[in-house]
């Protein structure tokens, strides 16, 4: 696979830009993250979980032209090709030169869809950390809610409080609001990627 050209910056760190983008919802709900070029697949699924509020407690993988990637078990003789370790793929070697699309899903039973994609290789802005928060709207849903129909369907729910199911949705949902992102959650999410990253980085080197 063609790569672009690796940057030339004594000291520097090639970054980009992370477009997320949770499927069939409207408005749409988005995020934008600049990430370190330098991570593996696993460590970009750390990013997306802290990213769109996720709590990581499901399955997931990543499909790149065709080929899954994920955390590989004793569980996946189901499948029709093995599960490729993300753990051990690094970005840079399923990134091409311009734009790269990847479909990441997330929980199995709900189904949540997310179409990535990275532009934008750069050399890093000298003093800053990341991965860093850069954008988004629309509150990510919350887990286990049923999927986009179960959410769309709870949202419906929670506008009418007539509704009978008004009640226990709402305590389910609690202070849920699908307008506003909690920006600090997102951002203490990816710092505390960012000091994983470099503490690792000194101990290898």
């Amino acid at each position: 696979m063609s790569k672009a050209p690796a940057a030339q910056k004594a000291g520097g760190r090639e970054i980009a830009t992370l477009r997320i983008e949770l499927c069939a919802t409207e408005p749409m709900i988005w995020r934008e993250v600049t990430i370190p070029v330098s991570i593996t697949l696993k460590t970009l699924h750390d990013i997306v979980q802290a990213a769109m509020g996720w709590m990581d407690s499901h399955l997931w993988t990543f499909t790149i032209d065709h080929a899954e990637y994920g955390l590989p078990s004793g569980d996946d003789d189901w499948r029709d090709s093995p599960l490729i370790n993300a753990s051990t793929t690094a970005l840079p070697d399923i990134l091409k030169p311009r734009k790269t699309k990847i479909q990441y899903l997330y929980d199995f039973g709900d189904s949540w869809e997310h179409a990535l994609t990275i532009t934008a290789r750069r050399m890093d802005e000298e003093g800053k950390s990341y991965p860093c928060y850069a954008g988004g709207e629309q509150n990510a849903p919350i887990e286990d809610c049923g999927g986009i129909p179960g959410f769309y369907e709870s949202l419906h729910i929670l506008a009418d409080p007539k509704h009978p199911e008004y009640e226990d949705t709402r305590s389910w949902f609690g202070d849920y609001d699908p307008a506003i992102i909690d920006k600090r959650r997102i951002e203490a999410g990816l710092k505390a990627i960012a000091k994983r990253l470099q503490k690792t980085k000194k101990l290898a080197g």
